[in-house]
């Protein structure tokens, strides 16, 4: 294993087709913005209900990525 630093950012996703669009969602946007995502943690479920029916999920997450090196060769 080498010797990686990581940073955790908290995301928030959102669905109205289940929670696992949800959390591709979030990743995917992410992934936009921040390089080398590695993990994710699920830490919160959330959904909305209509007429007693699920409308819409939502769900909280930790996502870990490699940090880069502030210099080449460090």
């Amino acid at each position: 294993m080498s010797d990686n630093a990581y940073k955790v950012i908290e995301l928030v996703g959102s669905s109205t087709t289940s929670i696992e669009d949800a959390i591709q969602g979030a990743i995917a946007r992410a992934g936009q913005t921040v390089r080398n995502l590695r993990w994710f943690q699920v830490m919160e479920t959330r959904g909305q209900i209509e007429d007693g029916k699920v409308q819409h999920y939502q769900v909280t997450l930790k996502v870990g990525f490699t940090m880069e090196s502030a210099s080449p060769g460090t």
